[in-house]
C-alpha cells in the first residue's frame, strides 16, 4: 500500500483509521527508545529512520545522495510491517528478538529478512519493539553497515 505524504503525521493521517492509534503509538515507542544519532524521515514512502548524512557523510551505497536507512513502518494492505536492518545484519540480535517475542505475544512470530510483519492489531508487543530499537546505536549500525553489507 503506497502512500504518499511528506510527514509521518500526514502519512499516518492517510492510513485507516482503525490503524492510526496503534501507528501513532508504534512511533512514539520507536522514537522513545532510539539511541541519539538516528534521525525520524519519510523514507521510501514510508516513516524511516536513518542515520543522517552530518553523522554518516557517505550516504547509502546505492545511492549515495540518500542517508544510511536503518528502521522503517508502514502501513501495507493486511498488517503493519516494521524494518528493522539490523535484525537482517546481526544474526544474535535476530536470536534474541526470536527468542523474546513468545514471551510477549501468543501468536506465531511473521517475519522476512527484516520485516516484522504485525498482523493482530490488538497483540503489538510495543514493550519488545522498545527493547529492540534501544539495541543498536547510530555508531553500532554504522560500523556493521561498513563490515557486512557495503562492500
Amino acid at each position: 500500500m503506497r502512500i504518499e505524504a511528506n510527514s509521518p503525521e500526514e502519512y499516518i493521517s492517510k492510513i485507516p483509521e482503525d490503524r492510526q492509534p496503534v501507528m501513532t503509538k508504534l512511533r512514539e515507542v520507536i522514537n522513545t527508545n532510539l539511541p541519539v544519532g538516528f534521525k525520524e524521515v519519510m523514507s521510501y514512502n514510508m516513516i524511516g529512520w536513518v542515520v543522517p548524512h552530518d553523522k554518516y557523510p557517505a550516504g547509502y551505497h546505492c545511492d549515495p545522495k540518500l542517508p544510511l536507512p536503518f528502521m522503517n513502518l508502514a502501513s501495507q494492505k493486511n498488517f503493519i510491517a516494521f524494518y528493522h536492518m539490523g535484525i537482517y545484519a546481526t544474526p544474535e540480535l535476530l536470536d534474541w528478538f526470536v527468542g523474546e517475542y513468545p514471551k510477549y505475544v501468543s501468536t506465531k512470530l511473521d517475519m522476512g529478512k527484516s520485516c516484522i510483519r504485525l498482523k493482530k492489531m490488538d497483540q503489538i508487543p510495543y514493550e519488545l519493539i522498545g527493547e529492540l530499537v534501544a539495541k543498536m546505536t547510530a555508531q553500532d549500525w554504522i560500523d556493521k553497515y561498513e563490515s557486512e553489507i557495503k562492500r
